[in-house]
């Protein structure tokens, strides 16, 4: 459950207010996810606009605190541009769904103006300017923009803030009441929303975030939000169809972008010939994704052209409309996997993956979202990398907080990973389940070999650019010149304390000679030992081995 601050009230904007603002709406938006994925009929009746928000809104956080954490080592807090651009490059980095991209581009506007040097602009007219500006460009990265929806709120927000005077406060009041107001008159205004008999649900994450703006700056308590049994009458939600009943494509497309302003202005037109609720937020050479397709390689591609797309992620509405329509299986498994190969093995086993790219930070958001997926009362975390257990833990936490019941099993590696999967059992208890995985993956050895990109000094020496690096429990213990004699000295130190099956796991480059190299050295070597071999996939190291 995300930390609630005690507001302060601020009738001037600064860094500090907008850290209570984020902290607020992250708590608001996590407080209302769940009516209001029970209430997103549009674009798409997938269920998951709430969390799509509070996943946005928490890698905005994340980033903002970070801001705040870096000045704490140099002991000088961030200026409020410095604050606010954090807070709206973090929402970009992590927007989440259409209603995520739209928020982002919301907060990228606040930012444009708050995020100018101030000069004498008094604070309440500069926020009413500034909330303008974030309806202006939200509308300008949405495709084409339909009325009811979370645009529609926004604007009715910036123009009720426009007419207001005073403080801050009082421009962020009028903000929140004016959202408030158009909120409820969406239903009229969208033939979905009419015929559901629900308010948008983008537009109820509006309200939640221009509330936690006002009690940020207020320090009063803004009324419940108007969603399901409260403020608007709202019946039962609607049921979730499949795209094609709705007419609609069937696979949504997200990713991040670095490219110029041309070449996404040609993206957008080609984007908007492949399918529909294309909205491009960003800016400065870095750019959020979204759009829904039925060719999503295509959509894919057309990044390619335009620069190069990463945290690519492809969601299949009839397997999120299959998941919002069922009960909650008692227990799941969540992995991450260092290679797309794993993702497959470890997603045939039943686990739901979260693949890590080298060079990319660990995110709770993403494992949060992998629990989100899985739909268990109960779910058992690998994390399958020292660096990644910090966001298990917080993940774990945060959905604790939702009622799930959550294990994080300290697996520092996939094949320790791939041993607590073999021995899962879904008929067993909870406890017995966990303690019989963490057995398996604390019984099992790992190593890996890497190709050292410096010179540098490690526990087994110092070695040279180019060297193959045998790895085993995380530290260097054999420096190389080649692949298949490192892995044999990797082998006969991790077997000389005996074992009884071994695991190789090859990356994308590495033939299949090796392999077979491998399992001739451990038959001739040691005969009661058993060999499996895997293929990583893209991502993966060149070699991962467990000893069992």
């Amino acid at each position: 459950m995300p930390h609630e601050p005690a507001p302060q009230p601020a009738d001037e904007l600064d860094a500090e207010a907008v850290r209570t603002w984020s902290s607020l709406a992250l708590a608001a938006l996590d407080r209302a996810r769940e009516d209001i994925d029970a209430i997103n009929v549009y674009p798409v009746a997938d269920a998951d606009t709430g969390t799509n928000l509070y996943l946005t809104a928490e890698s905005a956080d994340r980033e903002l605190a970070a801001a705040f954490g870096d000045a704490t080592r140099t002991a000088a807090a961030p200026s409020l541009p410095e604050a606010v651009r954090a807070f709206a490059h973090g929402a970009l980095i992590g927007a989440r769904g259409n209603s995520g991209t739209i928020l982002a581009q919301l907060l990228r506007g606040v930012a444009d103006v708050l995020g100018a040097e101030p000069g004498e602009r008094a604070p309440g007219p500069m926020l009413a300017q500034a909330l303008t500006r974030a309806a202006e460009e939200a509308y300008r990265a949405v495709a084409h923009p339909v009325e009811g929806t979370m645009l529609t709120v926004a604007t009715a927000a910036a123009r009720a803030a426009g007419a207001a005077a005073g403080t801050a406060a009082d421009v962020a009041r009028a903000a929140y009441d004016g959202a408030r107001a158009a909120l409820a008159e969406t239903p009229g205004q969208l033939a979905a929303l009419g015929r559901a008999g629900v308010v948008d649900a983008g537009g109820c994450g509006v309200v939640a975030v221009l509330g936690a703006l006002w009690q940020a700056l207020s320090g009063q308590e803004p009324a419940p939000e108007p969603v399901r049994g409260r403020a608007v009458p709202v019946p039962q939600p609607p049921q979730p169809c499949d795209a094609q009943d709705q007419g609609g494509p069937a696979y949504e497309v997200i990713y991040l972008l670095e490219a110029t302003e041309a070449a996404v202005a040609t993206l957008r037109t080609r984007l908007d010939g492949l399918g529909d609720s294309l909205v491009v937020v960003g800016g400065e050479g870095l750019w959020n994704v979204h759009v829904h397709v039925d060719d999503p390689g295509a959509a894919v591609e057309a990044g390619v052209v335009a620069g190069r797309p990463y945290r690519i992620r492809i969601t299949h509405f009839g397997d999120e409309r299959r998941r919002a329509r069922t009960e909650r299986v008692q227990r799941a498994v969540v992995a991450v996997v260092p290679g797309e190969g794993l993702a497959v093995l470890c997603g045939d086993a039943g686990a739901t993956t979260v693949l890590a790219r080298p060079g990319e930070a660990p995110a709770a958001a993403a494992l949060a979202d992998a629990i989100h997926r899985a739909h268990a009362r109960e779910v058992v975390v690998l994390p399958n990398d020292s660096e990644w257990r910090a966001a298990a833990a917080a993940a774990a936490e945060a959905a604790r907080a939702d009622g799930v019941r959550v294990a994080v099993i300290p697996t520092r590696s996939a094949v320790q990973g791939l041993a607590a999967l073999a021995v899962h059992d879904g008929d067993a208890t909870f406890d017995e389940d966990v303690v019989a995985m963490t057995a398996a993956a604390g019984a099992t050895r790992y190593g890996e070999l890497a190709v050292a990109e410096r010179q540098s000094f490690t526990s087994a020496g110092i070695c040279q650019a180019g060297d193959v690096l045998g790895l085993i429990d995380g530290d260097v213990a054999v420096i190389g010149s080649g692949l298949p004699e490192t892995a044999e000295a990797v082998l006969a130190r991790m077997l000389g304390s005996g074992g009884e099956l071994v695991t190789l796991v090859l990356g994308p480059e590495v033939p299949d000679a090796l392999a077979a190299r491998l399992e001739a050295y451990v038959q001739h070597g040691h005969l009661a030992v058993d060999t499996v071999t895997y293929r990583g996939g893209r991502y993966s190291a060149p070699l991962l081995i467990g000893v069992e």
